[in-house]
């Protein structure tokens, strides 16, 4: 069982993930919202470290925290002036948005408890049945390769965001 100083601390690192994404995502400055970001990917690598998987939070942290946002920083200083204020975004399309998100907040919580997790069973299934599901459990389903494994996704993930930030700096090049 699980000390409650490790509950704790996955807790809190859970709720910073959550604020410092939204402050991220809804902040005004460009370079502020990168620091954002920087601190939820801390966050992901305490929560690899929770999960006992200490390599990887360790490559979270050199790869992700460190290379990745340095990245982000360069290819935020040749596209924009750090000090350029923008003004909020407004869109007619705001409703149709906002109706979006709240359905793809239903489709991933129906995908969490019914799409296969351990072993071909579901969540909802391993709750059912009175399963133990273990952190270590958890963090294997995560960064497994074999079947129902996420490994491949997340490497998959990291590839797609590298390429999207060389070809921003490209376009931001060309004009």
């Amino acid at each position: 069982m699980d000390s409650v100083g490790n509950i704790i601390v996955y807790f809190v690192a859970a709720l910073a993930i959550v604020i410092f994404s939204y402050m991220a995502v809804t902040s005004r400055k460009i370079l502020r919202s990168a620091t954002y970001l920087l601190f939820v990917l801390i966050g992901v690598a305490v929560v690899y470290f929770q999960l006992g998987y200490q390599f990887l939070g360790a490559v979270q942290i050199a790869v992700y925290a460190g290379g990745i946002m340095v990245l982000f920083v360069f290819a935020i200083l040749l596209t924009h002036r750090p000090d350029d204020k923008t003004r909020r975004l407004t869109s007619h399309r705001r409703n149709c948005g906002i109706l979006l998100s709240g359905a793809s907040a239903v489709l991933l919580l129906f995908a969490l408890f019914y799409m296969p997790l351990l072993h071909g069973a579901s969540l909802s299934d391993c709750i059912a049945a009175g399963n133990e599901i273990t952190m270590h459990d958890i963090g294997e389903a995560f960064t497994g390769s074999n079947r129902f494994q996420y490994l491949l996704p997340f490497e998959a993930i990291s590839v797609l965001l590298l390429a999207c930030i060389i070809g921003g700096v490209t376009v931001a090049r060309k004009r």
